[in-house]
C-alpha cells in the first residue's frame, strides 16, 4: 500500500459478513479506527474482538440502517466515540431477484430502502465529517465507497428490480462525486460480479435458484477478500488519485 490508514476512521454497514467484515478487518490492518454497523451483533463482536486482538480499535454499532434515525444515529456514534470520520463504506445491501411481472413488490420496497435510500442517508448524514476530515491530517482527503454490482451496468430478464437499486446507486454515486472532489472527498464506486457471500441465499424462489445456478454453478467465484483487497486499494491512494469506478468479475465470469 502506498499509504497507511493511521489515524482515520472508517464506518462500515454490512460488516457481519462478506465483503463488509472483510473491509473492516482489512482497513483495521492498514490503521484505521473501524465503526462496525450492522443488526447481528454476535458476529460484530466477534470481529471486534479479532480486531482488538490484532491491536486494532473497533467500535460495535448494532442497527438498521434502514430506519433513517438509526442510520443517522450511526454516523453521530462514530464520530463522537471514534473522534471523527474519514471514510465511509456503503457495503449493507440485499439481492431479491425475480420477474416484474407477478412480482411482491415488498421485495422491491426492501431493497431500495436498503441498497438505495439507506445507503443515501447515510451518506448525507457523514459528508459535513468527511469534508472536515478532508480538509486536515492526517491524508487531507477523505473517501466514500459505494458497492455496487455488476447489475448496476447490465440489466437481465429476472433482475430487475434489483437493477434499479444498483443503476440508482452508480447515479447517485457520480452526482456526488462531481460536487465533492474539488474538496477532496472521494466518490468511488465498486461493481462486483458473482462473488461468494451469503448474498445469493437471500432468494429461495426456485426459477431463480436454478438460473442463478447455471450461470453462476461452474465458476471459481471471487472471495469477499478479494473485493476489501479493492475497496483497501481505492481508500490508501495518494491524495491526488481518485479511483471512481472499479468493475471487477471473476475471470470465468463473462456477463
Amino acid at each position: 500500500m502506498s499509504a497507511s490508514l493511521t489515524g482515520t476512521v472508517a464506518l462500515v454497514t454490512g460488516a457481519s459478513s462478506g465483503i463488509g467484515e472483510a473491509s473492516a478487518a482489512a482497513f483495521a490492518a492498514e490503521g484505521a479506527a473501524v465503526a462496525l454497523v450492522a443488526r447481528r451483533r454476535d458476529r460484530l463482536d466477534d470481529l471486534a474482538a479479532r480486531i482488538g486482538g490484532a491491536g486494532g480499535t473497533a467500535l460495535v454499532i448494532e442497527t438498521d440502517v434502514t430506519k433513517e434515525n438509526d442510520a443517522r444515529e450511526a454516523v453521530r456514534r462514530t464520530v463522537s466515540e471514534l473522534g471523527r470520520l474519514d471514510i465511509l463504506l456503503n457495503n449493507a445491501g440485499v439481492m431479491l431477484l425475480g420477474r416484474i411481472e407477478g412480482a411482491d413488490t415488498s421485495q422491491w420496497r426492501r431493497m431500495l430502502d436498503l441498497n438505495v435510500t439507506a445507503l443515501m442517508t447515510l451518506t448525507h448524514a457523514a459528508l459535513p465529517h468527511l469534508l472536515e476530515a478532508a480538509a486536515g491530517e492526517p491524508r487531507g482527503v477523505a473517501d466514500i465507497v459505494n458497492v455496487s454490482s455488476v447489475a448496476g451496468r447490465v440489466a437481465r430478464v429476472g433482475s430487475g428490480a434489483y437493477n434499479a437499486s444498483k443503476w440508482a446507486v452508480n447515479a447517485f454515486s457520480d452526482a456526488l462525486r462531481q460536487e465533492v472532489t474539488g474538496r477532496h472527498v472521494r466518490v468511488g464506486l465498486v461493481e462486483p460480479g458473482a462473488v461468494d457471500t451469503e448474498l445469493a441465499s437471500h432468494n429461495t424462489d426456485p426459477e431463480v435458484v436454478a438460473t442463478m445456478q447455471r450461470r453462476f454453478g461452474a465458476i471459481e467465484r471471487m472471495s469477499a477478500g478479494d473485493i476489501a483487497e479493492i475497496v483497501t486499494f481505492m481508500v490508501t491512494r495518494p491524495r491526488r488519485v481518485a479511483l471512481n469506478e472499479l468493475l471487477v468479475r471473476p475471470t470465468e465470469q463473462v456477463d
